[in-house]
């Protein structure tokens, strides 16, 4: 083989081998990029998720609190029927 072919032929494979690794480094920049998109829109369904609980949590709690508060109070009119102090 000339010399001018050997050239030719390292250069040649040269020209491959970068080609190969901009392949490379473009499907890894792709692959990271997806991956920032799926954690992000993960971050966004977990916050929202949190909020939704968080309005169910402060509904219950309130709807209980107006059930003790009505117990309570159906037992202040209890005691006061029994020692006769009711407004009747």
């Amino acid at each position: 083989m000339s010399s001018t072919q050997q050239n030719f032929s390292a250069g040649q494979t040269q020209g491959q081998t970068q080609a190969k690794a901009e392949e490379w480094m473009q499907s890894a920049k792709d692959s990271a990029a997806a991956a920032a998109d799926k954690a992000h829109d993960a971050a966004n369904t977990t916050g929202q998720t949190a909020e939704q609980n968080k309005q169910e949590a402060a509904g219950f709690l309130q709807q209980t609190g107006e059930q003790v508060k009505n117990m309570a109070q159906g037992a202040v009119d209890s005691v006061k029927n029994t020692l006769g102090m009711d407004k009747k």
